[in-house]
């Protein structure tokens, strides 16, 4: 039996997981941008308010639901992020 070892994710693998979720999918709840970046929805809720007070993601109100959609800041961000990656990893 192979063991595998769960490794916590840093706060910028998250930022990218979330980024690149809406970036892929265009618009998104909370709730399924929550379900791509598997974490629970109270915790991606407080990590979005964050993007959103940094100018990375922006929410609409469509339909009488809130969605997400990625700024051309966060696109920007994005790249650097995985860039850095990149050269880290």
């Amino acid at each position: 039996m192979i063991l595998l070892k769960s490794r916590r994710r840093t706060r910028y693998e998250i930022y990218i997981d979330i980024l690149d979720a809406v970036r892929r999918r265009g618009a998104m709840t909370i709730t399924r941008i929550s379900y791509s970046a598997q974490l629970p929805v109270d915790r991606t809720k407080h990590i979005v308010d964050f993007l959103i007070s940094k100018g990375l993601l922006r929410g609409e109100d469509v339909g009488g639901r809130r969605i997400y959609i990625l700024t051309d800041r966060g696109g920007a961000f994005l790249e650097a992020l995985k860039t850095v990656r990149k050269f880290i990893g």
